[in-house]
């Protein structure tokens, strides 16, 4: 089997790129990436569910990788909400979700208010309705750092990164960074995802925590309407999730299939891409068990 590049025409008619392994009559599973990634953070995994029988379709988040940048800067979480239901409503059948991060909170909104109907299951990747506030502040700030100056080049890149995950081999220059890069005309590098995408975040950060009286936030109140499947896999250093986060899940979803893996961090499919494939395949087998029919 070979990996297909195709586009998905998203919320607006915004170009959706994405990428697909698998069979054509292979239960459909729809990967969204974190907020800075693009669909090549799922490359290992699109193959492993691929290889198991399940088409994978991963998705360039809009304003990310090689999908359109919004003009008017529309990167509010509910316009990666509605992205996912428009590409849900393109395909044959119903796909289950897996967001990381960004593309989870996306996945929660989707599926807990704009269209339960569109979704088979729900896989959350190192997030939940509640989250740490430091956490949130670390991922922010390393995806501000560098959003208007870029770098000098690909290495320095690689450095800042390693900086950030201090925790895995330094990564060196190579192929697969520099498609998360762009350089412009100036000669430097920026990331390979629209500036004004990290303006949204950062005025719209109260949006996804707790409500100061002690009420639900709206991600919470999205997630305790779901009556679809939900698994939850988590970082077992994760600096953003934490076992609180966790317990207040439980209290909204009692029934959630619960995987942490030890040793990985917030970036959990990078850091122990064998224990997450083996998660999710687990969790797939288990509710969808590969249908092939529709």
């Amino acid at each position: 089997m070979l990996t297909n590049d195709i586009k998905f025409e998203g919320f607006t008619g915004l170009e959706i790129a994405a990428s697909m392994f698998g069979p054509n009559d292979g239960f459909p599973v729809l990967l969204a990436h974190g907020g800075g990634q693009t669909r090549l953070a799922w490359k290992r995994v699109l193959h492993e569910l691929g290889a198991a029988g399940y088409r994978a379709i991963a998705i360039d988040l809009r304003g990310h990788g090689d999908s359109e940048w919004s003009a008017d800067g529309a990167y509010d979480m509910r316009d990666f909400a509605a992205d996912l239901v428009v590409i849900s409503d393109q395909l044959e059948r119903r796909p289950a979700l897996v967001g990381a991060s960004l593309g989870g909170i996306a996945g929660m909104i989707a599926t807990g208010e704009m269209a339960p109907d569109s979704f088979a299951s729900l896989t959350l990747v190192d997030i939940a309705p509640k989250m740490e506030e430091s956490g949130v502040s670390r991922v922010v700030g390393f995806m501000q750092a560098h959003v208007n100056d870029g770098f000098a080049s690909p290495e320095e890149a690689a450095k800042v990164i390693a900086d950030y995950l201090p925790h895995r081999p330094e990564r060196k220059s190579s192929g697969n960074l520099n498609r998360y890069l762009r350089r412009r005309d100036n000669g430097r590098y920026y990331w390979h995802w629209d500036p004004k995408f990290i303006e949204n975040v950062t005025k719209s950060r109260n949006d996804s925590s707790e409500d100061r009286d002690g009420g639900l936030n709206s991600l919470s109140k999205a997630v305790s309407k779901l009556t679809l499947p939900v698994h939850l896999i988590r970082g077992g250093s994760s600096d953003l999730v934490s076992e609180d986060a966790v317990a207040h899940l439980r209290e909204l979803v009692p029934d959630v299939h619960y995987t942490d893996i030890a040793g990985a961090g917030h970036m959990v499919v990078g850091d122990h891409n064998d224990a997450f494939c083996s998660a999710i395949l687990t969790f797939l087998d288990q509710v969808h068990g590969k249908k092939q029919a529709l």
